[in-house]
């Protein structure tokens, strides 16, 4: 394998520190930014190098690369525990950042409103998860609760733990979320047998169940929309 160019042969508005310093972080591609997070490369590799390579089997998709776990991108010639554990922590700070930008939308309009919602926690997520967002009498968010976490097929939802949870918020209303890690937008039986219960639930209990979105990353399927609730 031929060898890359050591960095520090590079022209210096080359080097990603320097270009950074330069020019802005704007500047940077994805790999030179990873490339700062790993520090240095292979022999065989530069650090720059390393990281489109690191891209590439992610098919240049930050959120396919989200997903990778440490023994994951520990495959990599030159990536060590540390290095796969900065691109993690990068990665998930991003993430992260997405909740506070989420949480300035605090009322629900629509069903893409509750998608938008709900993208810091369920994106990238490599198994299915229950979430149950409580909501005000004028659609006003109270919170979004965690119901359960499941396998990467499919996860328990009690709705007598919803239901307990939303009274204890005090919740007028609620809205359902899980998603499909598959990316498969078609609800199952099972989906369309507990909406169902749920929304008869919710009737007695004066908790209408306002919605039921299945998530994924490139998209959702709303069960308002399409007049199943």
């Amino acid at each position: 394998m031929e060898k890359g160019l050591n960095i520090l042969k590079w022209a210096e508005e080359d080097r990603p520190r320097e270009k950074l310093l330069l020019k802005g972080k704007a500047a940077l591609s994805d790999a030179e930014l990873i490339a700062i997070l790993i520090g240095s490369g292979s022999r065989e590799l530069s650090a720059v190098d390393l990281s489109k390579k690191i891209l590439s089997n992610s098919n240049n998709d930050l959120n396919t690369l989200a997903k990778q776990s440490v023994s994951e991108l520990q495959q990599f010639k030159g990536v060590g525990e540390a290095k796969a554990i900065s691109i993690m922590s990068a990665l998930e700070l991003g993430r992260r950042r997405k909740v506070f930008q989420s949480a300035k939308k605090l009322k629900i309009s629509n069903s893409k409103d509750a998608y938008e919602l709900m993208k810091p926690e369920l994106t990238d997520q490599p198994v299915e998860q229950f979430w149950v967002i409580m909501l005000k009498r004028n659609n006003e968010v109270i919170q979004k609760r965690v119901i359960s976490l499941g396998g990467v097929s499919g996860t328990v939802a009690d709705p007598k733990v919803i239901f307990k949870k939303a009274l204890e918020d005090l919740a007028s209303g609620i809205i359902l979320v899980h998603n499909h890690p598959s990316g498969n937008l078609k609800p199952s039986q099972a989906d369309i047998k507990l909406t169902e219960k749920l929304k008869n639930a919710g009737e007695l209990l004066e908790i209408p169940v306002l919605d039921h979105i299945i998530f994924t990353d490139d998209g959702y399927y709303s069960f308002a929309d399409e007049s199943l609730i």
